[in-house]
């Protein structure tokens, strides 16, 4: 055997040894890979795990909001055919969770997006216009012909006439959504300003996470996609309503159990007081009473005596007589905030 010979059994010795010396068992490659047998929620993640989830985003159903989207894409049919005069068909691609900073990188370009206002909600949301679309509309709303694909011109910005045209169907769409949103909630949406650049589109930080909804417009050979993103934030205001299951679902509140509850309410026997005077004395002269004592109290016949429920002051009065019998006559209404406080104490 030659000397290159020994010299690459050696190195291959050597190689062997030092990987004998580093297999790893099976919690260190579950360590390294992220996956634990033990945590079943799995919120915390490591490892590779957490480097590929990082991207995605984990949020709680909402039921209630696809109820909405899937009422948006009827309208929209409807809606679209009567702006367009052409046969129109409007499907639901899908609804998913994204980061915002994602979508904006993703969008292709060019397109136009438009930026627009939810009112009771107090924040914003984005629609974006593919150009297939876009040069459909334009190609549909200005006489051309069917069968033949919308003329594509690249690497020009889009003209005065294109960008109205698509705002007019901005406009549409947008009202259809209010109308899908409105047997949930009213909301009125309404448009802000169009841009072609998406760093100038930006209505959330990058990391905060949106409902995406990918919507897909034919006009028979004619066609493209519109997408509707909505912060998260957007619909904190009504997420409550968008958990629901159906329509007019609410939460914890039990209509039997307040009828219940305000029927023992006005049944229930109240101890009142008429507090004639009130005064602080040591606690020796307390104790150095006797029988026969006369106690003096600052009030007269006329003075107005204190009605209380326990400790709280419900109204005033004045002391007589009816028959055989001392009779308080009530001088003032009872107040709003005794009545309220009253009913604490009573449902604790």
């Amino acid at each position: 055997m030659s000397d290159t010979e020994f010299a690459d059994a050696g190195l291959g010795d050597e190689f062997r040894s030092a990987a004998s010396e580093r297999v790893l068992n099976q919690d260190e490659i579950d360590s390294l890979l992220g996956f634990d047998l033990g945590d079943d929620d799995g919120s915390e993640r490591t490892g590779i795990r957490a480097i590929i989830n990082s991207a995605l985003v984990s949020y709680e159903r909402l039921p209630m909001l696809e109820i909405v989207f899937d009422r948006l894409v009827r309208l929209m049919t409807t809606s679209l055919r009567n702006f367009t005069s052409d046969n129109v068909e409007v499907s639901l691609d899908n609804i998913s969770s994204i980061r915002f900073g994602d979508y904006l990188n993703s969008i292709p370009l060019p397109a136009i997006l438009a930026v627009f206002r939810a009112e009771e909600l107090d924040n914003y949301g984005l629609l974006t216009v593919d150009s297939n679309l876009i040069y459909s509309i334009v190609d549909v709303l200005l006489g051309g012909r069917r069968g033949t694909a919308a003329l594509r011109i690249e690497g020009r910005p889009y003209t005065t006439i294109e960008r109205v045209l698509v705002q007019r169907m901005v406009e549409v769409i947008l009202a259809d959504a209010q109308a899908a949103f409105e047997p949930l909630t009213p909301v009125h949406f309404n448009l802000d300003r169009l841009e072609t650049n998406p760093r100038f589109a930006a209505i959330a930080r990058p990391a905060n996470a949106a409902i995406l909804v990918k919507l897909r417009i034919d006009m028979e050979d004619r066609g493209g996609r519109v997408e509707l993103l909505l912060p998260y934030a957007t619909l904190e205001p009504i997420r409550k309503m968008l958990l629901q299951q159906f329509m007019g679902e609410k939460f914890g509140r039990d209509n039997i159990w307040e009828g219940h509850l305000a029927t023992e309410l006005w049944t229930t026997d109240t101890e009142v007081r008429a507090v004639l005077d009130e005064q602080q004395a040591p606690l020796s002269t307390v104790l150095n009473l006797k029988v026969g004592d006369t106690f003096m109290l600052n009030a007269t016949p006329d003075s107005d005596i204190s009605i209380r429920c326990g400790p709280i002051p419900v109204t005033t009065g004045r002391m007589g007589r009816k028959g055989q019998h001392i009779a308080v006559r009530v001088e003032a209404p009872i107040s709003v905030e005794v009545a309220s406080s009253l009913t604490r104490v009573k449902r604790s």
